[in-house]
């Protein structure tokens, strides 16, 4: 096969990475494992991209991001002809077909905007279809403090919206055997870096300003300061965890494809 306008694995989380931060080479290789891509392979048994392949993997990206789909309605959709799907991507906003949080298709004048759902607090009960978790896995990530569960008035546990990737992303982590209890460590970790960084940005925000009550001007670069020292402290933390495992790696041989 000619592998002219076919991209590895790598090179197409690199391509989407921009788009979709979270994007990861374990995570392409789940939603194959899931049957919702299928590449072309090399003789040596290397994945190979082709176009059509990169725009399905869009398309399944854009759902889960924008309309909270759950993977396997993303797949009955695809299932029944990508065409109208994949067209989402060159649409406006305002254009774009949208779901409910139960993964089925609105009247336009009840579909709710997914800023609407991250913005409010869902039954826990109601996580299976709004997820496709178990109560059971949510409730544990409260327990292990990765997500901050409230009461109803009416006595009922409430999950807040803003969790719902992080949610998902835990839920992904299972599948490689690393379960809410694992996770404590970050949310430790989390909590002492938080405090390390309320120091720098006061730091900073004194040196910047020169004043306590801070402009919106100064306040946008305030985000902007936590943004880099948080994308930076992130590769620190990265390149320490691959040298701790750069012996492991070569025991294992290089695998990636």
């Amino acid at each position: 096969m000619p592998d002219a306008g076919y991209l590895t694995i790598g090179k197409v989380v690199k391509r989407l990475q921009a788009q979709y931060p979270d994007l990861s080479v374990s995570k392409v290789r789940y939603l194959e494992d899931e049957g919702l891509l299928n590449p072309s392979r090399t003789p040596g048994g290397y994945r190979l991209y082709s176009q059509h392949d990169v725009r399905r993997l869009e398309t399944i990206l854009f759902l889960q991001k924008n309309r909270f789909m759950p993977l396997q309605v993303i797949k009955e959709e695809l299932a029944k002809g990508e065409v109208g799907l994949s067209s989402i991507l060159n649409q406006q906003n305002d254009e774009v077909p949208t779901f409910d949080v139960n993964g089925f298709r609105s009247p336009d004048e009840d579909t709710p905007d997914a800023k609407e759902i991250t913005e409010k607090y869902h039954p826990l009960s109601r996580m299976p279809e709004l997820l496709g978790v178990s109560v059971s896995f949510v409730r544990e990530l409260s327990e292990a403090g990765v997500i901050a569960m409230r009461r109803s008035p009416h006595g009922r546990d409430l999950v807040d919206g803003h969790d719902f990737q992080l949610i998902r992303t835990c839920d992904e982590l299972r599948r490689f055997g690393i379960g809410p209890r694992n996770l404590r460590q970050y949310v430790q970790a989390a909590n002492r870096e938080s405090g390390m960084f309320e120091q720098a940005l006061t730091v900073y925000g004194r040196s910047a300003s020169g004043s306590s009550q801070p402009t919106p001007e100064q306040q946008v670069r305030y985000k902007q300061a936590f943004n880099r020292m948080l994308s930076l402290t992130s590769k620190v933390r990265e390149t320490l965890i691959r040298r701790s495992l750069r012996e492991t790696f070569k025991a294992m041989g290089d695998q990636a494809d």
